[in-house]
């Protein structure tokens, strides 16, 4: 058993860093039993400064060279520091641009008692109150932003819906917006290997009161003291455990986590990555687009995730977004139409998708838009042929082969069919949102139990003048294709007549009350949502669409392999 919370326990630095160092600082929450422990950046030569605030389970003490150091090594070396951690911005360099930095362990996590839940209610209540703290404080001239990647990012939308007082402005790099259909379940398919993959490897390895942190390089040990096994479970809500136990968005785990993005009113630069195919872009173009904000701006750029962030070029661009409005002096034109609404990364041409400037996302120049989606978009359609290629124009025939294939393959045991178009005969961009229709059934196999439900994989691909695939960089510097959809059968009803309904992004509930039939023989018509993307097919080369019975290459650790499938 841990001793008693300890309540006063900060230290403060004013002599071994260019900044001041608070170290342990406690904000006793209201909405719940826990308390959060943060660590405060200042600079030393400024009475009152905006605050950059962070919230997270990664641990506030965990250093990013021990955190993931294939990562570390690749970052800006302006941003390396003894204070850099991961997927956050490092307090040398923005104290000295006259910021303070708060950065908390959410509760359950590192040196913050109590119940570890995240992504949850509690997890955003806690969050509301550490910015209302922040904008609070002697040292704050009131206003607070927030900046971060990925769970750094998706927390970020949660939390500014809820309008925190002092809450002045937001930049999501890569963050899910929509916890079930963004990263839990996509189209109502579970991505339980991912789960699993980041609850043990980044959450648990950080849970308050894990014996043996700072040994396995997870930040100092507990204050208080070590929690046996059985109190750390009973401390804990695992997202895979959770996840695999809830089907749908009005169940209880899900609904209690959901929100509404028109909520949000404060300034808002959403940073997407088309490469990121799997679990954040999505939510960037979603908050976008839902959004109440007056000022809010997309950026659709390319790379890894974990190294734009902290490129010099994108860096000026969070400066003078802050600078904007936590300080009052928009000297790059944010309020005044100097900024372009939407900025895409133009991929085009032949790219190493795996070296260091590809990684940083260094190797496409960006065009200005004024929206999205682009208002000149030509929504064309492709059809296929009864040769099996896709042709668009007009339908040739409704005579097709009957294909069929296996349920509940995998990566590492594939089988899809491939639909490929001619070469093109001139350049051509495709941006924007993607719906393929098809028409399934289900047939039981001889001797085999009778199928209940199909879940449709669907992959659009890019090939040059050789037949040569054309990959993208992917979240983890790895081969990806253009993008990816996904859909369940038994999911497939569309409420056309909610708001965010278009007919190039159908709107889903997936509610309990949503469950439709399957039943062999029967032929059901679907359309399915292909993640949004941006490129360009140049003379002689093709576009393919996959549809298989479950994931082909480019899913990387985001697979959707389940007991329940």
């Amino acid at each position: 058993m841990p001793n008693q919370t300890k309540d006063n326990i900060a230290t403060i630095d004013e002599t071994g860093h260019p900044y001041i160092y608070e170290q342990n600082v406690t904000v006793k929450l209201t909405s719940n039993t826990g308390l959060v422990r943060l660590n405060v950046y200042r600079p030393k030569a400024i009475e009152k400064v905006p605050v950059i605030v962070t919230y997270g389970p990664y641990g506030k003490d965990t250093a990013y060279s021990e955190f993931l150091h294939h990562s570390w090594k690749d970052v800006n070396p302006k941003h390396q520091s003894e204070h850099s951690a991961f997927e956050v911005p490092d307090p040398k360099f923005w104290t000295a641009e006259g910021y303070a930095v708060v950065r908390a362990d959410e509760v359950g996590v590192g040196q913050s008692p109590g119940i570890l839940d995240t992504m949850s209610k509690s997890t955003t209540d806690g969050f509301f109150e550490v910015i209302e703290w922040a904008a609070d404080q002697p040292w704050s001239n009131g206003k607070v932003g927030l900046l971060g990647i990925s769970y750094f990012a998706g927390s970020q939308w949660r939390v500014a819906a809820r309008r925190p007082k002092g809450l002045a402005c937001i930049i999501p790099y890569e963050g899910m917006a929509d916890y079930y259909r963004d990263r839990c379940r996509h189209g109502g398919i579970l991505t339980l290997p991912f789960l699993e993959f980041w609850m043990n490897r980044q959450v648990k390895s950080n849970q308050y009161g894990l014996p043996g942190r700072s040994k396995n390089q997870r930040g100092p040990d507990t204050i208080e003291g070590d929690l046996s096994q059985e109190e750390l479970l009973a401390n804990r809500r695992d997202q895979d455990v959770e996840n695999l136990d809830s089907f749908f968005r009005d169940d209880e785990y899900y609904a209690s986590r959901d929100y509404n993005l028109e909520d949000i009113e404060v300034p808002l630069l959403s940073v997407g990555n088309l490469g990121n195919i799997v679990v954040h872009l999505r939510g960037n173009i979603a908050g976008y687009v839902h959004a109440g904000s007056r000022y809010k701006f997309l950026r659709l750029g390319t790379g890894r995730h974990d190294l734009p962030f902290y490129a010099d070029t994108e860096v000026e661009l969070q400066k003078s977004f802050l600078s904007a409005f936590c300080k009052g002096d928009d000297y790059a034109g944010w309020t005044e139409g100097k900024q372009p609404k939407v900025s895409i990364a133009i991929r085009k041409g032949s790219v190493k998708y795996d070296s260091l400037e590809a990684a940083a996302g260094k190797v496409y120049s960006y065009r200005p838009e004024s929206e999205w989606p682009l208002a000149r978009t030509l929504y064309t359609k492709y059809f296929l042929s009864p040769d099996l290629s896709l042709g668009f124009g007009q339908r040739t025939s409704d005579l097709h082969e009957r294909l069929s294939y296996p349920p509940l393959t995998t990566v590492d045991n594939p089988f899809f069919h491939r639909f490929t178009t001619a070469a093109f005969q001139q350049e051509t961009e495709i941006t924007g949102h993607i719906v393929t229709h098809v028409n399934v059934s289900v047939t039981p196999k001889l001797g085999g139990p009778v199928p209940k439900d199909i879940d449709i994989f669907l992959t659009l691909r890019h090939w040059d003048c050789q037949n040569n695939e054309k990959f993208y960089t992917g979240t983890i510097g790895d081969p990806v294709p253009v993008s990816k959809g996904w859909q369940r059968v038994s999911l497939r009803k569309v409420n056309a007549d909610h708001p965010h309904h278009r007919d190039h992004w159908p709107h889903r509930d997936y509610f309990s009350t949503d469950v439709l039939p399957v039943i062999p023989g029967e032929v059901y018509a679907i359309d399915i949502e292909i993640w949004p993307t941006s490129f360009v097919v140049l003379p002689g080369e093709k576009i393919s669409l996959e549809i298989s019975g479950g994931d082909t290459q480019g899913v990387g650790i985001f697979r959707h392999e389940a007991p329940e499938r």
